[in-house]
């Protein structure tokens, strides 16, 4: 059953709009014309009833997964354990979603294609373990995966929000530090020293102390406009390429920002692989879990090359993307055909080097802000000591 919207005219030519469930467009007009009205246009919703715009968590993702798993794997149907899923759930958005997979998987719809409906609410990968579980008769094995997968998920997400508090508090603080002294501090040292008689980095600080007192908003504005061309710039497609190559390739900094997606890369791998999803497959929504353009863009040369029946680990060596021990360790599980055993245990390694790159990353940032806000104040300083000096020096004059 689909959802259409329409738009028709009753006798007195009064506008009608709603929305209606049918098989196919014939029936649409059916029940719009046993309504006595006039059709005057109807379109499919692609999203289903209503598509859902309520995006799940890794941590809820998580949840549903396993609750999901352990009542199929106590016998429960997908129905019932669905009917259950939906009145568990403590958000609004979350209860109607899952309530209309329900109502969808009721009627007869897989729950692969009630995913499906729900466009924007679910991950790729996530529809397409469901839907190779589906097919193999394993979906509570494949559940149990997916919640693994997600509390990972879930896991390295809040890693990186802690390890980023600090590093953050230090900016805000130091923005704020720049600030007041600039505003509250330097403007009180104006009137002991004339112009000419100020060092060179004193007057450049006044004048500067002067114009952001005066134009704070045109600042302001200023900032704003970088922020928000930063942003719609990254929306550009060879803007986004090349950041995203930078990213990797730049000294230090790239090879453990490589690390963190050789962690994810392997085990989103892993999970498809051991699915049953076809390799091919499996390669597109690997890369694009990574978010990454850089990475996509040399994954569409891999899986041309996996087609044409050359080895996984060889591809991948060319694209320079990942390390070389990651390559060998696919070729290991290619020649001994436990490739997915190889991947999981090489997705736990990884994870581990993971969590490592980024407590070096934000240890990296720590001193780093410490230093930018150190010689914000030692400049100040360096502008404010020849002024009180020379002060001084005038009165005991």
């Amino acid at each position: 059953m689909k959802s259409y919207s329409y738009v028709a005219k009753d006798t007195a030519g009064k506008t009608m709009k709603g929305t209606m469930e049918a098989e196919d467009g014939q029936e649409v007009l059916q029940k719009i014309h046993d309504q006595g009205w006039f059709c005057v246009s109807y379109t499919e919703n692609l999203g289903g009833k209503g598509k859902s715009v309520y995006k799940f968590s890794t941590k809820e993702l998580s949840f549903c997964c396993r609750q999901l798993a352990a009542m199929m794997t106590s016998g429960l149907t997908i129905v019932k354990a669905l009917d259950i899923l939906y009145k568990e759930q403590e958000k609004k958005g979350a209860t109607q979603c899952c309530l209309e997979i329900y109502e969808d998987v009721q009627k007869g719809a897989t729950f692969t294609e009630a995913l499906e409906m729900k466009a924007g609410s679910f991950p790729d990968f996530f529809i397409s373990m469901v839907g190779a579980g589906e097919s193999s008769g394993t979906l509570d094995v494949t559940m149990n995966r997916l919640s693994d997968h997600y509390a990972n998920e879930n896991k390295t997400n809040n890693k990186i929000k802690g390890a980023m508090t600090y590093p953050i508090i230090l900016g805000i603080l130091c923005v704020v530090m720049v600030i007041g002294m600039f505003t509250l501090i330097m403007p009180s040292f104006a009137g002991m020293m004339s112009e000419e008689e100020m060092p060179a980095i004193s007057r450049v600080l006044m004048h500067f102390s002067d114009f952001l007192v005066a134009k704070w908003w045109l600042i302001l504005i200023i900032v704003v406009a970088i922020v928000f061309g930063c942003w719609y710039a990254l929306k550009i497609d060879s803007v986004r390429y090349r950041f995203d190559m930078i990213k990797l390739k730049a000294p230090a900094v790239g090879k453990l920002i490589g690390k963190i997606y050789t962690a994810r890369f392997a085990r989103t791998l892993s999970s498809l692989y051991s699915s049953g999803i076809p390799m091919v497959e499996c390669l597109e929504r690997s890369s694009r879990v990574l978010g990454n353009r850089y990475i996509d863009n040399c994954f569409i040369q891999v899986i041309d090359e996996v087609k044409q029946g050359q080895p996984l680990s060889t591809s991948i060596q060319k694209t320079e993307v990942f390390e070389s021990m990651f390559c060998s360790i696919i070729y290991v599980g290619e020649e001994s055909g436990a490739l997915d055993e190889i991947l999981a245990k090489t997705a736990d390694y990884y994870e581990e080097e993971s969590d490592s790159a980024i407590s070096k990353l934000v240890g990296m940032m720590e001193p780093l802000m410490i230093i930018i806000m150190g010689l914000a104040i030692g400049l100040c300083l360096a502008g404010i000591f020849p002024m009180l000096y020379g002060s001084m020096g005038n009165i005991t004059a």
